[in-house]
């Protein structure tokens, strides 16, 4: 796909690739330290079996450093899971996610992207909020926290056109 570098004194150069089920082992690995409540093998594998975009970042030397999986609904995007490996964390990689995902929004002519945060997901609401997305509403309960208790969501969107109006 496309390669990137970091301008920040410890970039490494990474390049954008597509992810499918090959890639299955090395995203899983990342999910399941990254999230308490990660993706199951089943969801990933239904996600690709639909023309959904599955985007990875690799360092040169082929590690997956970061993914994310997008599903189209109408003009929109819907972020569904996104995750940069613990080791690769507060290093740009997210940011350089989230310029291709949006790249790739405008490209389809996508209006927007959309997505769900844990209300507790401080460093991702930061992030969202310095790229440019902002909070559109709530989802009582949406994430689950243990058996008994749930926590809620902020729905968060983006638009990637300049046409793009939503109210």
């Amino acid at each position: 796909m496309q390669n990137l570098s970091q301008s920040s004194s410890d970039a490494k150069n990474v390049y954008c690739c597509s992810l499918g089920s090959t890639d299955l082992e090395e995203i899983l690995k990342i999910e399941n330290e990254v999230y308490t409540h990660p993706w199951t093998r089943g969801n990933f594998l239904d996600s690709f079996a639909e023309p959904y975009e599955a985007i990875g970042l690799r360092s040169n030397n082929g590690t997956l450093v970061a993914y994310f999986l997008l599903m189209p609904i109408l003009d929109e995007l819907h972020l569904l899971t996104f995750a940069v490996h613990p080791q690769y964390q507060g290093q740009g990689y997210a940011r350089l996610l989230l310029e291709e995902m949006r790249r790739l929004a405008k490209s389809k002519n996508y209006l927007s992207i959309m997505l769900e945060v844990r209300i507790s997901n401080l460093r991702a609401r930061h992030i969202y909020q310095q790229f440019g997305f902002v909070e559109i509403g709530r989802r009582k309960g949406y994430y689950p926290v243990d058996q008994l208790t749930r926590e809620d969501a902020i729905v968060m969107r983006i638009a990637t056109s300049d046409s793009a109006n939503l109210g």
